[in-house]
């Protein structure tokens, strides 16, 4: 049994100026999404994307990851309570964010960049879908640094005591589980992946199936919301947002096969 290494959630203090570790690791996941999207834009000076537009698509994505990480927070998790309190939905230092809204915000970003730009919006998403999982393990390494989203009681070797959790039980540690998983995992197969020229569509589809997968397994060792528990069949919530999320992957997959291939964006 391990004793979770009770951090300082504040990185730095400057004056009454906080930083903490959690917001740093939002500036690392889009720093790790900027920089291997201006990698592979230098292998590749025929790829879909141009510096400027990459530019303008992280910087409006971050609006998507906020605004849709909040809102499906509040209407995956807690409608009711956020019905009966609206103006605590803008509380955003309250903590309460949602990965699939914050997706979701993101695909309706890509949607308008593409429209805007005139680009088919699979080529867009394909072009993005690698860069995104070592932004994801950040999140996942920030979640582990505060000492949130811990997983199940368990009796394995590395089971974690989490002084937050209250009850002084060893608990998966979850978060790095995800880390691995959904973050250094995910990215290592898209990333091998988008290398050969792929159906339009393809890598979009592997990461949808690849995150719904890996997030329904590891929710088997997180602990689900006190609020919540666990629903219908058994399942948490985020094996229920991840479920379709697989689905579609698996349909757009099926679809585009037989399909010509793109040239790959290195």
């Amino acid at each position: 049994m391990l004793q979770y290494p009770q951090f300082d959630p504040v990185a730095l203090q400057i004056g009454p100026v906080a930083i903490h570790w959690y917001g740093l690791m939002y500036l690392l996941a889009f720093a790790l999404v900027y920089g291997l999207g201006r990698y592979r834009l230098a292998r590749d000076p025929a790829a879909i994307m141009t510096p400027k537009g990459l530019e303008d698509l992280i910087f409006y994505s971050v609006l998507g990851v906020v605004l849709g990480g909040r809102l499906g927070y509040v209407l995956f998790y807690k409608p009711d309570y956020y019905l009966q309190h609206p103006l605590e939905i803008a509380y955003l230092w309250q903590g309460g964010m949602s990965f699939h809204g914050g997706l979701i915000g993101v695909i309706v970003v890509m949607l308008l960049f593409a429209r805007k730009k005139g680009l088919p919006f699979l080529a867009v998403s394909d072009f993005i879908a690698p860069l995104i999982p070592l932004g994801l393990g950040a999140g996942r390494l920030g979640n582990f640094i505060n000492g949130e989203l811990w997983g199940r009681p368990s009796d394995v070797p590395w089971a974690m005591v989490f002084p937050q959790s209250g009850d002084n039980l060893p608990r998966h540690p979850s978060q790095l589980y995800e880390l691995g998983l959904e973050g250094l995992l995910l990215f290592a197969v898209l990333w091998i992946y988008s290398r050969k020229p792929r159906p339009l569509g393809r890598v979009s589809a592997l990461f949808l199936m690849g995150y719904g997968a890996l997030r329904f397994a590891v929710e088997f060792t997180r602990e689900p919301d006190n609020f919540l528990g666990l629903l219908a069949g058994g399942m948490s919530m985020g094996q229920w947002l991840s479920l379709p999320m697989f689905l579609a992957g698996l349909l757009l997959f099926v679809l585009t096969a037989g399909k010509s291939s793109q040239p790959p964006s290195r």
